[in-house]
């Protein structure tokens, strides 16, 4: 059957070291025949090398050399994998706290997230936190897999309890679609197939799941926003006078004959041709990447937005933004960067830090406590930057809703943030 574009599903990992999301997503791969059979070979191998009596599947998305030594996940791993109903980008990330950032990374464009729980040890810090992050991230679903019950003879009071202490928790966070699947990773018990083991679940599997859940309302169809990437102009003795704008929709819908306006100049036109490859289109939708022409010939460059006038952005040099500190260096207030905003770049201050959170008990921490960022904080930050923005709410739009900081020596990313 052909896929469509609102059938690719972005889905994250998340949990604590340990709790076995690599080998989760080998499972996943494996048991839905996405891998190669030298892929699997390779890994079998490097199972019998290590004395193992069962194939490792966390080999397969534990890419880095350094992570197949020490058994853990550094790095974060995408891998891709398609079922009859739907295909999947997937991004395997850290568990230590020390790799939060990747996390943040492996999440901020995941329609789902997967976060896994050791059923011997229940919540952890690092459930806390991913649960968290992946409020503050608006991902708008999210299945809990507790997680290794075979270790604890496939108990139901085990994952009764654990999904009780989730609730309580959860009630704090701004979550609407919350799933729960009692699985062993290792032995494949209700990843793809149902377990026979577990006859006090009603529920889905964890791939049904998957394949089911419905996405099609997850992106913002009302506001146009179309962030310009590249000036396309190939001046070639066919197209002397073509001018297309390349990008992704960032929300919205946009279709030939609309009136667009282009942002910051405040000049409007219509648009004349929607071009996908090779194939002219009728109208476009987030998150597909097209070029877009105008009937009119406009000055418009990278970091421009073509948006509808009835529906604008707001614009300001201040900016309220929840902020996940990514870096060794700390930083407090007047601290100046680089911020990069969709495909627009700009200086910027730390004008005030209001509060950093608490993850552990959701408490904002202010005053002595609240005058420095450091690796990993999540704080409540006010932003002055050198030239206007034009953003929505991150909750309205997550691309033009979000932020990145980049130190002006070094050039290193220090902080992503969520607009308020």
């Amino acid at each position: 059957m052909d896929i469509q574009e609102n059938e690719l599903l972005r889905f994250t990992t998340a949990g604590s070291v340990d709790d076995g999301k690599s080998t989760l997503i080998g499972r996943l791969l494996y048991d839905s025949k996405s891998i190669f059979e030298d892929q699997l070979e390779a890994v079998r191998t490097s199972s019998e090398k290590k004395g193992y009596d069962y194939i490792d599947l966390s080999l397969l998305t534990d890419g880095l050399r350094s992570e197949r030594e020490q058994g853990i996940t550094i790095d974060v791993a995408y891998r891709y994998f398609t079922t009859p109903k739907r295909k999947f980008i997937i991004a395997d990330t850290p568990g230590h706290i020390q790799y939060t950032r990747n996390m943040v990374t492996g999440a901020s464009t995941a329609n789902l997230a997967i976060i896994l729980i050791d059923a011997r040890k229940g919540l952890v810090e690092q459930t806390f936190r991913h649960a968290y992050l992946a409020s503050l991230l608006k991902i708008p679903h999210l299945v809990v897999c507790i997680n290794k019950m075979d270790l604890v003879d496939f108990e139901e009071e085990v994952y009764y309890r654990i999904v009780a202490d989730f609730e309580a928790f959860s009630s704090k966070l701004d979550i609407r679609d919350i799933h729960y699947v009692p699985i062993s990773a290792l032995y494949g018990d209700n990843v793809v197939d149902r377990s026979h083991r577990t006859p006090w679940y009603d529920g889905g599997t964890l791939l049904h799941l998957l394949e089911t859940v419905h996405i099609g309302s997850d992106h913002n169809h009302v506001d146009f926003r179309f962030p310009v990437q590249w000036v396309i102009r190939p001046q070639t003795h066919s197209h002397p006078d073509y001018r297309g704008y390349a990008g992704r929709v960032a929300s919205g819908v946009i279709r030939v004959g609309d009136s667009i306006m282009v942002l910051p100049s405040g000049q409007k036109s219509k648009v004349k041709s929607i071009v996908l490859g090779d194939t002219e289109l009728t109208e476009a939708f987030a998150p597909m990447s097209v070029t877009i022409t105008l009937e009119d010939d406009i000055d418009i460059s990278r970091g421009d937005m073509l948006v509808q006038q009835q529906h604008l952005p707001v614009q300001s040099q201040d900016i309220h933004v929840m902020l996940c500190w990514m870096h060794q260096r700390k930083a407090g207030a007047r601290s100046r960067y680089i911020l990069k905003h969709t495909s627009a770049e700009t200086k910027a201050v730390v004008k005030e830090i209001n509060y950093v959170v608490d993850i552990n008990t959701m408490e904002q921490q202010q005053g002595d406590a609240a005058t420095q960022l450091g690796m990993n904080d999540i704080a409540s930050v006010q932003l002055r930057t050198a030239n206007p923005l034009f953003f929505d709410a991150y909750g309205n739009c997550r691309q033009t809703g979000s932020v990145i900081l980049v130190d002006e020596a070094s050039f290193e990313t220090v902080a992503a943030g969520m607009i308020i």
